[in-house]
Formats: C-alpha cells, structure tokens, sequence
C-alpha cells in the first residue's frame, strides 16, 4: 500500500488546517496543511474534520442484516395493529407458502394497551407459519403454524420468552451462507458510509467460523471482534482462543471478543431484574445464579477471556459488580440501564466499562415510566456513570436500535429526540466530545502511531448543529488507511 497525505483537513475544535500523514496502514505524522512527501497520494480534503474511527460496542450482525429484509412492525401501536401489518404484507412477503415462514421483527408490546394472543395471529395468518421477533429480541410471538414447525410449545399469548425465544430466533436466521453472508456485507457497507471502522459483534451463535468464511469470501468493510458465550467456552479454550487475539485467516480484521454472559432480560418483555417491582409484581428474572456467575468470572480470568456480563435492571446491575468484584477481574456490563446510584463508583474502581447504547434511553422512556413513574432517575446514567470514574463503550445493540453511531451519540448528549418533548433527566447527558471518546475507543483524537481507521466529516461535529449532529454527513471512511467509503473524494 503506497503512503497517503490527506490534506487541508481540520481537527474539530481548530479551524487551522493540516495533513496527516499515513504509512503501512498507520498515522505516521501531523504537519502543516501544504506537506507532501515524494512518492506519497495527495488527497486534497478540502477543509473537511478528521476524526478517529469510530466502533459500535454492542451488535448482533447477523441480526441486524436479517432485520432489513424482514416485516418491520415498529410502528404497530397495539397487537391487534401488529397483526394487521402481517396479514396486509403476507401475500407479498410469502406467496402464502407454507415452506417459507413469515418473520416480522421491532413489535414493542410493553405499552400496547392488548396483549398478543395467539388467536389473534392465527386469525390474521391461518396456516403460514409466521414469527415475530420483538425489538428486544427477548421475546417471539408465535402462530400455530410456526410453533407445530418448529417443536414448541407456546401458551394462549403465543409468546416465548428469553432462552427458547433467543433458541427460536436463530433457527429462523438459518438461511444459505450466500444470502446471509450478502445481507452481512450490505449492512457493513452501510456502516461504513457512516463512518463505522469496527464493530463488538455478540450474535448468538460460535461466530469465529461465519467470520472467517465471510472473510475469505472478500469481507474487508469493518473490524470484527466476535464475542463467545458460555456454551462455546470450552471450545473457544481448547482452540487456544483468548480475547483480543488476532484470528488466523482474518486478514488483521478479526479479534476475539469477549465472554458474553446473559443475567437478566429486558424491560420491554418485563424481565430485566430490578430493584422495585413491576406494577404487575415480581422483579424480574435472574437468570445465572450470582455464585454460577462468579465461577464463571474467575474461569474467564484464567482463561484469558474479558467478561462482558448483560446486565439491564439494576439489581442486575448489583449482581454483576459483586461477581467481578468476587472474581477480581475487570471486564465490561453491556447496558447498564438501570444503576443503584452506590454502584456507580463500582465501575471505575473495579474496572468495569459501561457498554451503553444511548438510543435505548429514548425508546424506552415510556416503558420506564410505565413501570416506575418518578423513580426512574437512575434509567441510563451515563453522566454519573463517568462523574464517578466508569469508562463508557457506545453502542447500538442492532438491530433493537440502528447501526448508526450518530444517533447513538445524539441520544446521549440531547436525552432526546424530535418529538416535542424535553430531554429525559437531562441532567445525565454527556457532551459530545465524551461520546465521540466514547464511540472511538477512548481515542479524543488522531494522533501519530494510531492505526489509520479515520472518517472525514462535511462539518465540525463539535459545532453543527444538533439535528445535523444526528445524521453527520461523512465524506469518507478509510480502514489502516485504505477507504472503505468514499463519497466523491477520492
């Protein structure tokens, strides 16, 4: 790969330009705006800002790609709504073949004022199979058809919850490695445009294989570090796996992530463990005993794996800090949505980053309330989280909200979105260089050494305006320097 200068680019914050230098796929130095070495590509940026690549901490790729070519039922207000959505879409979606099953995905049923049934979505399907996953993908509601399919039992609600739910939606995502691997590529793609350089990939699923093969196929859009869960431990040690090791075959693009352990649910199927109540009673579930738990903390210490505990409700919250402080392993929480505010200090002195995903705040503000009207001053708090020392991981949790680190970053500074309501305890906002760090791995800046995963923006995101802030125009994304998106400027 021959040197590149890009210059007459500015760093946020400084209207003086400059031109970073790039060498064997890293920043190999910052000079004044005119500097062009011999031999070197000169890319005139034309005043555009320079910012560090930027990472979604928390996807589910395969997911996320399924999501785009599936029925999109986030708009649906009630069950019956919902229901009406697949019966109108049915005939177009699958001919009413009863070979292919229908699956819809995005329902939030936490405020519908009726309740899924499994009547009513026999009603609208009659014998086409059909699934739908809610956002959270914590919970599938099923029809007859689907449930005799596939070999389970559903009651009258036709949901399944959390482990047969998580079990149903991978089954579904079975489909040829060409169709899935091509959906994967689009969506990276799509990542890229916004300037996306990498993403934490937790699908469910022994995911090191799927990469490599998507890899070999051509893949090089993004970075990838792929996640393990419990059950794949065992393997993922006798293969000599670790975090943060390079796989052989990934091209320098594939990690292992980390160890990725499940302890409650969510709050839109209403089992996210918490503190108080559910208005309906009970606090949700447990779902790994704390002494499980810390067992597997110290198994993951000693085998060289980061553990990433999911942790929504803040009494699993709790849990999760006592196994890390039990095991003395750092590692990460992904979500912390729900915190006891004598937690907060937790993180930073036991060494555990808060994997957050902003946007969440903002699609479940009303769910929240629902459940715990003036007591929800501890949902999200990303503000007292890094006033008390925790490290922040921005993320999107794809598909329960878009790849698109711009809106998550958005929601974390405003605390709102543009529908006529205030912020949302605004006083836990964050500015946004602290969610441009937090989004780029703790990098504030580019700097000399750094690998070259850069994104050049059309405007100063210290300065635009907030709705531009939300949906950033990106000139050009570059991975070790090579461009994975260029908008007209190469």
């Amino acid at each position: 790969m021959s040197d590149l200068v890009l210059g007459n680019v500015r760093i946020p914050g400084d209207p003086a330009p400059v031109s970073v230098h790039i060498s064997a796929g890293r920043v190999s130095r910052i000079g004044a705006g005119d500097e062009s070495p011999d031999g070197a590509r000169l890319i005139d940026a034309d005043g555009r800002y320079v910012i560090p690549g930027l990472w979604d901490e928390h996807v589910h790729m395969t997911q996320w790609a399924l999501h785009a070519n599936r029925i999109n039922l986030s708009g649906a207000v009630t069950a019956q709504g919902a229901a009406a959505v697949v019966r109108s879409l049915l005939p177009a979606a699958d001919p009413a073949d009863p070979a292919v099953t229908t699956v819809g995905v995005g329902f939030r049923d936490a405020l519908w004022p009726d309740a899924p049934s499994l009547a009513l979505l026999d009603s609208a399907t009659g014998g086409q199979p059909t699934a739908l996953v809610s956002h959270d993908l914590h919970s599938v509601w099923l029809n007859s058809a689907a449930a005799n399919r596939y070999g389970v039992q559903v009651e009258a609600s036709g949901l399944l919850r959390e482990g047969p739910a998580f079990a149903l939606t991978r089954e579904l995502g079975r489909l040829p490695d060409s169709v899935l691997d091509g959906w994967v590529a689009d969506a990276a793609h799509a990542a890229a445009a916004r300037g996306v350089v990498g993403v934490m990939d937790f699908e469910m699923t022994w995911n090191r294989d799927p990469w490599l093969r998507r890899i070999a196929g051509g893949f090089d859009a993004l970075r990838v570090e792929a996640g393990v869960y419990p059950a794949d431990l065992g393997r993922a040690v006798a293969e000599g796996m670790r975090t943060g090791q390079e796989v052989d075959g990934g091209r320098r693009l594939l990690r292992v992530g980390p160890l990725k352990v499940l302890i409650d649910g969510s709050l839109n199927t209403r089992t996210a463990y918490c503190v108080d109540p559910y208005p309906f009673g009970g606090h949700g579930l447990l779902t790994v005993d704390p002494g499980e738990l810390t067992a597997l903390l110290e198994r993951a210490r000693d085998t060289g794996f980061v553990p990433a505990v999911h942790a929504i409700g803040d009494a699993a919250n709790q849990v999760a800090l006592d196994a890390f402080e039990g095991a003395g392993v750092g590692g990460r929480i992904e979500h912390a949505q729900f915190v006891r505010r004598e937690d907060f200090a937790r993180f930073g002195s036991l060494g555990v980053a808060a994997s957050v995903q902003p946007v969440h705040a903002l699609d479940d503000r009303d769910a929240a309330e629902s459940n715990w009207a003036g007591r929800t001053e501890r949902a999200f708090p990303l503000r007292s989280l890094l006033d008390a020392g925790a490290s922040l991981l921005l993320g999107s949790d794809a598909p329960v909200a878009p790849l698109e680190p711009w809106l998550a970053m958005s929601a974390a500074a405003l605390r709102a979105r543009g529908d006529g309501r205030g912020p949302w305890h605004p006083r836990e906002a964050i500015t946004r260089e602290q969610a441009l760090t937090a989004s780029a791995r703790g990098r504030s800046g580019v700097a000399v050494g750094h690998a070259a995963d850069l994104v050049l923006l059309d405007g100063d995101p210290l300065a635009v305006p907030d709705e531009v802030f939300a949906a950033m125009p990106v000139a050009a994304t570059l991975l070790g320097g090579r461009f994975t998106y260029d908008g007209g400027l190469a």
